[in-house]
């Protein structure tokens, strides 16, 4: 109750500061702001953060209103506007900007709040990503043609201002935008992700130009996500310290490699999480998220995720256990990894439908695995606080029937015992295969005959713990807020001149009559930028070194467990196979797709039409028709005599970034 109650606070909170925000961009360029604000403008205009919040159409207003011949550009009246009008799409482009980081922090996720997971999230962030470089590309190009038109852009396009904005730096900050963009469109991701990964760490040079281009005022509007971005950062860095190795692996015959990883007995975490893994062995900085098939309520020692090998990295790591198949155990080679995670939802929102259709795609059946885990290890003698679907309904579409094995540690409840809490039938589709006349039961034992490898660790190694508690983080970002005020406040007084005098009140007429005769000369802008970064730099730095000896001190109270003991649990794992037949009445077809609109008509008619909860995981096209029948499906239908309507709960889940 406590927790939830929590969530509850948490999102209150959050649409109270939206809201607020918001109310700031509306009412700034009206004449109520005006009349009540004025004066704590003027007071806010000496302050460190200054003042900053616009309305798009009402700005684009008054800038007509208020045209005045440029002294540097001498443009013509539709020049200025055409100025004026590009200038504001920039705002647009900083307004997406300061919400484009949100939607990908993990330790510090503010949308998992909201109940929508990372992965889910991360499509926020592409459509942001996206608006702002149309904006900002509007912004750049319309700049750079009135430049053209008006013979000035030899001289404006290298130029490199002592106060305002920087062209020169808002150039550099919209090549390396367009460079990312481009380098993340889904036919150069999936293909080539190297290059993907490697061009979007540009980030770092695109905020530094940006904060150079369009100086700090505007920098404090995007200042909070690039701060939250940062520390999440950090977060997962200390997170993923120090690395663990990989326990054993089992290699599959459609090339999909299971990894057994140690895990803290205290970690728990719900189906369809995912996690992130890097190995330096392969590559010092990717980082690829994979999905967890196993159940922290039956595995208290160790977790496992699927790869499916298709890939440059995905591939070498086959290889290299691959490679260690027929070595003796003391010549193997341990695999270190770094884990970040996991991440998931934070209740079991699957179990509150009286029956699940899942549909999976080859390796989408990943996340389905960890739900039947954690079905078959819920009470159904009402212990439980959570009810289980009465029946569930799998629908495997897979191109070979080698896919098949990836099904075998739900062997239990594929067998359907009268003991078991639900019913289960799996319905599989091989595409590119002929009827081969075998049984589901054999396809199963015949395809899961794996290879496995155990490494010969020595020695201790350090388990996974998962992320942070809540309050251990807000402590580490209430330090870095803190430490970063208190640094910008006195670099600003120290390097900053502020213009006042303390030798009296002649002194001080002396000294406006002086600024009447003689304009002060103003500091270089780029130098409350460097203030700024400086700022932001110790501050990162000081949480850093306070998390470090936190996180030293919790793993010196730890006892490490000894390789031992989890080896053999893991051997004992990996060791169980098939046993009993399993039950016939599953369906195995051959050589065609499946009619999902037949599917779901047949199911909803032997659940009677009942609260119905759908997941799907697999290619976009089988989500989009999922979605599709799930919208057509939720109207009246016959049964029997009465017409009833039924609920069907749509739910995809991505596991590829």
């Amino acid at each position: 109750m406590g927790k939830a109650a929590v969530v509850i606070l948490l999102k209150v909170l959050m649409i109270l500061i939206s809201t607020a925000w918001l109310s700031l961009w509306l009412l700034k360029p009206t004449n109520l702001w005006t009349r009540k604000w004025k004066a704590a403008e003027s007071s806010a205009r000496n302050t460190v953060f200054g003042y900053y919040a616009w309305t798009f159409y009402t700005r684009i207003s008054h800038d007509f209103t208020k045209l005045t011949p440029m002294e540097s550009l001498k443009l013509d009246l539709w020049q200025l506007k055409f100025l004026r009008v590009a200038t504001r799409f920039g705002l647009l482009a900083e307004a997406c900007l300061a919400l484009l980081l949100l939607p990908i922090l993990r330790e510090l996720a503010v949308f998992r709040i909201l109940g929508i997971q990372f992965e889910a999230s991360v499509r926020y962030h592409i459509w942001l990503g996206t608006a702002m470089i149309c904006f900002a590309t509007f912004h750049g190009a319309s700049t750079l043609f009135i430049w053209g038109v008006s013979h000035y852009i030899q001289d404006e396009i290298t130029k490199w201002q002592r106060t305002g904005r920087i062209y020169l730096a808002g150039e550099i900050t919209l090549v390396v935008g367009l460079v990312m963009w481009i380098t993340s469109l889904p036919q150069i991701r999936r293909k080539r992700f190297e290059i993907f990964y490697y061009m979007h760490h540009l980030y770092i040079i695109f905020l530094v130009f940006f904060l150079l281009h369009a100086g700090d005022r505007h920098f404090y509007m995007i200042f909070a996500g690039v701060f939250l971005f940062c520390l999440d950062k950090l977060l997962r860095i200390l997170q993923s310290w120090p690395q663990t190795h990989i326990l054993s692996a089992r290699l599959y015959p459609c090339k999909v490699v299971e990894l057994i990883l140690p895990k803290d007995t205290g970690l728990k975490y719900t189906p369809t999480s995912i996690t992130f893994m890097k190995i330096p062995s392969i590559s010092r900085f990717q980082w690829h998220s994979f999905s967890i098939t196993s159940s922290s309520t039956i595995d208290h020692h160790t977790m496992s995720v699927l790869v499916k090998c298709d890939g440059r990295w995905t591939t070498s790591l086959y290889d290299n256990i691959r490679a260690q198949l027929d070595s003796d155990a003391d010549k193997m080679k341990p695999i270190p990894v770094a884990i970040e995670g996991p991440y998931g939802p934070s209740s079991l929102t699957f179990l509150r439908y009286d029956n699940l259709l899942l549909v999976a795609g080859g390796i989408g059946i990943t996340p389905f695995l960890s739900i039947l885990h954690e079905i078959a290890a819920t009470p159904g003698n009402g212990s439980s606080r959570y009810r289980l679907p009465s029946r569930i309904q799998l629908i495997y579409v897979v191109k070979k029937s080698q896919y098949i094995g990836l099904l075998q540690s739900a062997s239990s409840l594929l067998q359907n015992h009268p003991s078991n809490k639900c019913h289960l039938k799996l319905k599989v589709f091989v595409t590119q295969e002929k009827q081969c006349g075998a049984t589901l039961g054999e396809m199963l034992n015949e395809a899961s005959q794996v290879q496995s490898v155990h490494f010969g660790l020595k020695g201790p190694i350090y388990a996974i713990h998962g992320p942070q508690s809540l309050y251990w983080t807000a402590a580490l970002a209430g330090i870095a807020s803190i430490t970063f005020l208190v640094f910008l406040i006195c670099f600003n007084h120290i390097f900053v001149p502020s213009g006042k005098n303390t030798s009296g009140h002649h002194s001080s007429k002396q000294a406006v009559s002086s600024k009447m005769k003689a304009p002060k000369e103003k500091s270089p802008s780029w130098v409350a930028d460097i203030l700024i970064i400086s700022s932001f730099i110790i501050s990162l730095a000081c949480t850093s070194l306070v998390a470090i000896v936190l996180r030293w001190r919790q793993l010196k109270k730890e006892e490490v467990p000894l390789v031992s003991s989890k080896e053999e649990k893991v051997q004992q794992l990996s060791s169980i196979e098939t046993k009993g037949v399993v039950e016939e009445e599953h369906e195995v077809h051959f050589g065609g797709r499946p009619n999902l609109k037949d599917e779901f008509s047949k199911f909803l008619n032997e659940t009677n039409g009942s609260d119905i909860g759908v997941l799907v995981s697999g290619p976009e096209t089988m989500k989009e028709a999922v979605a599709s029948l799930c919208q057509q499906k939720s109207g009246c239908f016959q049964i029997g005599n009465k017409e009833k309507k039924p609920y069907l709960s749509f739910h995809a889940l991505t596991f590829t970034l």
